[in-house]
């Protein structure tokens, strides 16, 4: 799941501007179970707007504002309502989406994309995947040392820790400490021993993109 936070509402309002009409998108799926973008969070931001003296000339929620032709079709009509602009409240990829589904109309984003999280309980989220492109998790049992260890370490842990905590946050466990117990316990010891390549961005020429069909 994508997790966001809503931005303060006056961070909001910058953006909007001296923007006299406003549209806003919403979204059904990462965004609604964040609380930052499903029905409930679309009508109070409408009625947030239009104490601010905005006119709210259409509100959609699209089923996955990251899929272009669900969001192409949700933004017909507000398109047709010719706001100012649109607010978006999704995570930056939909927020994308959105923005070349709105000819001519500048798209401002309502949230901040923090990252791929996994749902520990209801409402709270640790974060699980740093989207690196380069998945060592085969690797280290399962557990992935880019977004577990404060210091992104591929290759075994820095000599900081104590008692079992990270030095950086000290109410982390030690990542490398949890992957030295997970391989132990599935027999995967040796692979401790194994080098990993360093993280970094030159083997991969952004925006990134991956098609079913083997083509763009």
């Amino acid at each position: 799941m994508i997790i966001t936070q809503k931005k303060p509402m006056e961070e909001l309002m910058a953006m909007v501007g001296d923007a006299k009409t406003v549209a806003i998108v919403g979204c059904n799926s990462c965004a609604t179970a964040c609380h930052t973008g499903g029905e409930p969070e679309v009508a109070a931001l409408a009625k947030a707007l239009e104490e601010a003296g905005k006119k709210v000339v259409g509100t959609t929620i699209a089923d996955y504002c990251c899929m272009n032709l669900g969001v192409k079709g949700k933004m017909k009509p507000l398109v047709a309502a010719k706001p100012d602009c649109v607010i978006c409240m999704s995570c930056g990829d939909g927020v994308q989406c959105v923005a070349k589904n709105a000819p001519g109309i500048p798209t401002y984003p309502s949230n901040n994309t923090m990252y791929l999280g996994e749902a520990v309980r209801f409402g709270v989220w640790e974060e699980a995947c740093h989207f690196c492109g380069d998945c060592v998790l085969g690797q280290t049992g399962g557990i992935c040392p880019v977004t577990q260890c404060a210091k992104s370490l591929v290759n075994g842990p820095c000599g900081g820790q104590k008692n079992g905590k990270c030095e950086v946050n000290p109410e982390n466990d030690c990542a490398w400490i949890k992957i030295y117990k997970r391989l132990e316990e599935i027999g995967q010891l040796d692979k401790l021993g194994h080098t990993r390549e360093d993280k970094g961005y030159a083997k991969f020429s952004y925006p990134r993109t991956i098609s079913l069909k083997g083509k763009k």
